[in-house]
């Protein structure tokens, strides 16, 4: 019989999504991608507002894949599998991303906005914060509240670089970014695997 739920906790699920995927996006290809959008175009509002739709729209489907994901499963395998999950996002975390140079070639034909939304949302397909919202939607049992946060991280990460360009990506030095980032989603599999742990008492 699958266990009970804990206390749905909306702040938690926002703040954390947030937290996760903001701290994942900085020096991933999608934030690479709008770099090299803003330095093209150099008409941020319409990149910002194409970031947010496709964001919206991507990651409105991971979660849902999430949560359905947590009421297919048992509780105990379900604990595991976010267990090592998380743990195998530390270690792609630390992987560096590289934007593909036909991620800017392709741009131009169409207008900036609609060229931003199509671009960010095929991008974003399989990439870690895209795998990261499955796993905080199911996690968190949450769609919205997940959405919500993984969408308001991916913002935070973007917006900066949008206005700064290539600046951006200096500020911190990607390296310690991405450990930050591995750290990060380690936390978070050695708290599912207390929780997994906790099952099997």
């Amino acid at each position: 019989m699958r266990p009970a739920r804990k206390v749905f906790d909306p702040v938690e699920s926002l703040l954390v999504s947030t937290l996760v995927v903001a701290i994942a996006e900085i020096g991933d290809k999608t934030q690479l991608l709008a770099i090299i959008l803003a330095t093209r175009f150099k008409k941020p509002v319409p990149i910002i507002f194409g970031i947010l739709v496709a964001t919206l729209a991507n990651h409105a489907l991971a979660a849902t894949a999430g949560f359905w994901v947590a009421d297919l499963l048992s509780g105990q395998g379900f604990k595991w599998a976010i267990a090592v999950s998380f743990i195998a996002m530390a270690a792609w975390a630390l992987i560096p991303d590289k934007a593909d140079d036909e991620d800017g070639s392709k741009v131009g034909r169409y207008g900036v906005f609609v060229t931003t939304t199509i671009a960010f949302f095929l991008v974003e397909m399989g990439d870690k914060t895209q795998i990261a919202t499955v796993a905080l939607g199911a996690k968190f049992h949450s769609i919205f509240w997940v959405a919500a946060g993984t969408t308001l991280g991916m913002m935070l990460a973007n917006i900066p670089a949008v206005y700064l360009g290539e600046a951006a990506t200096k500020v911190v030095p990607l390296k310690y970014v991405r450990i930050g980032a591995a750290l990060i989603f380690l936390g978070l599999g050695i708290w599912a695997t207390v929780e997994a742990a906790e099952l099997m008492r």
